[in-house]
């Protein structure tokens, strides 16, 4: 077994002629790497460089490890173990070389952030040299003098030069390969996109006298490359570029069906889960347009309903509005609840964006729209989270809990775990009281359709998350927002109560309230019943 420490994963990649690029790429960002970040406990970050010195393997793969005994447990060998075809087929066009180095030391200057910390636009062209160094075999002390060097010397020498962050000094074979063959030396120096490399302060490092006794004494061998940071992996598959540009043969779903891309130009699609701080999945969907720097626009569902509400709105946004990346998830409950199951809370349901959105690395988005208790949801995400957000659009959703409205959940819940299909009895229910006598009548292929949506929710999931409706009032907090938001409603939600209602708090909407728009012929879930026209009505808002 090996030792406790810390250490690295890395790893050079060269794909070979005949393998696409993108394919290497999607498969690498989509199915590789988000694999290893959902083991927090083994890696605290995953990165990817390019090579700018021309030579190969062109591409470079960073895993900081938090203790190299984990790479032996079968929690990560059973990754290597239990491949999928599309990756073993994958990485049997590439040349790949896997190493392991055990960390020695390191310094940072005062100004160093890990590069997962960093938004991408920070983090994109970060500067990463590797140099590795080979003993003289059978010299004493070797290791040693060379370490000693780098430490007291060398590096304080490459902190000065401008734009330095951190450099690092790694040893290998590491501990768990074994001491199979001859120390080398690995050290890790990364500086700004602006740096002064090749300028005196670089130069004056190179040039010591303890440099040259060093090199003359201890060193065999001396190998340098250059590179470019241009990914950064989080837990949730994200890459659409790559998709796009790949033929639709090119789809991909694990077996379980918990990931799968969809490739094309136009229908790129990513659907993938994160894992909540309790344990809880959370299954999303990201589309729309491919470029990562693209605004996003992310929708939060209603209670009993799917992320799939937002069909019909996505298919007409993606026409009007090809400049926005779409991203979806299913609210919690919606499938299940943690073990033991725990009530839910509007601060949780915030939460759980919060951790989506840190797990796609979307560093802010674009807008987020929220229907009932997404609605709420999405008023709690901008009192708890304005830096992550522009604006909202909040739909269909009361301020505050009454005591009657409890007591109907508790209702609702007691005919959902009914006999005979408890919950498909809730769901008619429900879809009569939500929608328009308009939609009842016309529109029946719509009602049956969302009645098939809240039919299917886990019961229990519905029992516990409902519970987030129960008793919440941020009538105080709501006064205090600076983010730019536009309240939505049907004109015939509650028979007309809800616009009442809404049309009553709009004005304590942050500093100078918001604007209530009202959906013609339209219940509570306008954006289902008539996306057209609820487009048309937060378009210009967006």
């Amino acid at each position: 077994m090996a030792d406790n420490g810390p250490g690295m994963l890395f790893v050079t990649m060269q794909p070979r002629q005949g393998l696409s690029v993108d394919q290497f790429h999607e498969w690498y960002n989509n199915e590789h790497g988000p694999t290893r970040l959902r083991l927090p406990h083994i890696f605290t970050n995953g990165l990817r460089y390019q090579a700018t010195d021309s030579q190969e393997p062109e591409f470079l793969a960073v895993y900081d490890v938090t203790s190299m005994a984990h790479l032996e447990t079968p929690t990560y060998t059973d990754l290597r173990a239990n491949r999928s075809p599309r990756e073993a087929a994958t990485i049997a066009g590439v040349d790949v070389n896997r190493r392991f180095f055990d960390f020695v030391a390191t310094q940072q200057s005062p100004s160093f952030s890990p590069i997962e910390k960093l938004t991408d636009d920070e983090a994109e062209g970060l500067v990463l040299v590797s140099v590795e160094i080979s003993l003289r075999p059978g010299v004493e002390g070797a290791e040693h003098a060379v370490t000693e060097w780098y430490e007291q010397e060398h590096i304080p020498m490459l902190s000065k030069i401008p734009g330095w962050l951190r450099s690092r000094v790694f040893r290998t074979p590491s501990a768990i390969e074994g001491n199979t063959s001859e120390v080398k030396i690995v050290t890790l120096h990364e500086y700004t996109k602006e740096n002064g490399l090749g300028g005196p302060e670089h130069k004056a490092a190179m040039n010591t006298p303890w440099r040259e006794d060093v090199f003359t004494k201890y060193i065999a061998h001396k190998g340098r490359r250059t590179y470019e940071l241009f990914y950064v992996f989080g837990p949730a598959p994200r890459e659409l570029c790559a998709l796009a540009r790949l033929p639709k043969s090119a789809a991909f779903s694990t077996v379980d069906g918990r990931i799968s891309t969809t490739s094309g130009e136009k229908d790129a699609a990513v659907e993938a889960f994160v894992t909540t701080s309790d344990g809880l999945s959370i299954p999303y969907r990201l589309e729309g347009n491919s470029s990562p720097r693209a605004p996003t626009l992310a929708f939060s569902n209603s209670l009993l309903t799917s992320m799939r509400m937002w069909d019909p709105l996505v298919a007409i946004i993606k026409a009007a509005r090809p400049d926005l990346r779409i991203l979806r998830y299913d609210t919690r409950g919606r499938h299940d609840v943690p073990s033991p199951p725990v009530p839910a809370n509007l601060d949780m349901l915030s939460d759980d964006l919060a951790t989506l959105l840190s797990a796609l690395r979307v560093s802010k988005l674009h807008a987020l729209v929220g229907v009932s208790m997404g609605g709420a949801t999405t008023l709690k995400f901008a009192i708890k989270y304005p830096a992550l957000l522009n604006k909202f659009v909040a739909c269909d959703f009361n301020v505050a809990s009454s005591d009657a409205n409890t007591a109907a959940w508790k209702d609702r819940i007691a005919i959902a775990e009914g006999p005979d299909s408890g919950i498909r009895k809730l769901a008619s229910q429900t879809v009569e009281r939500w929608f328009h006598p308009h939609t009842m009548t016309e529109k029946k292929d719509v009602a049956n359709w969302m009645t098939d949506m809240v039919a299917t929710n886990s019961v229990q999931g519905f029992k516990y998350s409902c519970q987030a409706l129960w008793d919440y009032n941020m009538r105080d907090e709501m006064s205090s927002i600076k983010v730019p938001g536009l309240l939505v409603v049907g004109d015939g939600d509650g028979k007309g109560a809800l616009v009442k209602a809404m049309d009553g708090f709009r004005g304590s909407l942050g500093p100078n309230g918001a604007d209530l728009e009202v959906v013609p012929r339209a219940g509570h879930l306008p954006m289902s019943e008539s996306p057209a026209e609820f487009w048309d009505t937060i378009s210009t808002f967006l």
